[in-house]
């Protein structure tokens, strides 16, 4: 298994014994609870959701909104981070514009955007890129600025257009850097998407785990619960699989971080 990925036995000692304790105690105390279940039932309840289909769809709900409002928003962040990089008199034209809607919590968005698109797949894509954009323009802004002085000036002195000198020269050095923010920002769009599905979209992944708690089966709503950690984890380990395969042994410091 690749070094990445390799679980340590020894770091599954405490959550298995944590399910173990969970589970004698629930049997012990005959739990009867709306809110908590004893392992066991989380885990029926999970294998009964995913062999129906029911929570494949929800999974496939969510990450498909994820993912598209990630490439609009990560898009448009990296366009912004690398214009503001080049360009002193812009960065210093956005750069409390940016200082004051980057600390904006997405879900805050959450009303005006009902109003405009209402419920949907719409609604989910806008709060997405609004909460990827931010660490995309950050960290390609940072990444621009860290780049070679020289690099610069060679691309000037071969008189390289500016699509040229981007693309060329700038996008090939900072790409470590812009890869780091694209793993951070794949992380915030599932937290983001999962929450706007909880509070107001009603599908994904998160409307299921409401729906499943608002019908007192709490067995099905930590399962689902179970199965974002699950997802989160299988998604970072995906995106170190391609950071491994882009950058080779630079990868095993930046995927520290």
């Amino acid at each position: 298994m690749n070094a990445l990925l390799r679980i340590d036995p020894r770091g599954l000692v405490l959550p298995v014994g944590l399910l173990v304790l969970a589970e004698v105690f629930a049997r012990a105390t005959n739990l009867q609870s709306d809110a908590l279940a004893p392992p066991s039932d989380i885990f029926v309840s999970g294998i009964a959701a995913l062999a129906d289909g029911s929570m494949l769809y929800a999974t496939w709900q969510t990450l498909a909104n994820a993912g598209f409002g990630l490439a609009i928003g990560f898009s448009i962040g990296m366009a912004l981070g690398i214009l503001m990089g080049l360009f002193a008199p812009l960065n210093r034209l956005l750069e409390v514009t940016v200082e004051v809607l980057r600390p904006i919590p997405s879900v805050a968005l959450i009303p005006i955007a009902l109003l405009v698109y209402g419920f949907g797949h719409r609604l989910e894509f806008s709060i997405v890129a609004f909460a990827t954009m931010w660490p995309a323009l950050i960290l390609t802004r940072s990444a621009i600025a860290g780049i070679e002085p020289r690099l610069i000036e060679v691309s000037r002195a071969l008189q390289l257009s500016l699509s040229a000198r981007i693309f060329k020269i700038v996008i090939p050095a900072a790409l470590p850097r812009i890869f780091v923010a694209l793993r951070l920002g794949v992380g915030i769009s599932l937290i983001v998407a999962v929450t706007v599905e909880v509070t107001t979209n009603p599908m994904g992944v998160g409307y299921k785990m409401m729906e499943a708690s608002q019908a007192l089966r709490p067995g099905l709503a930590l399962a689902y619960l179970v199965w974002v950690g699950i997802l989160g984890w299988a998604v970072n380990g995906l995106m170190l699989l391609i950071q491994k395969h882009l950058f080779g042994p630079a990868a095993n410091i930046e995927a520290r971080l």
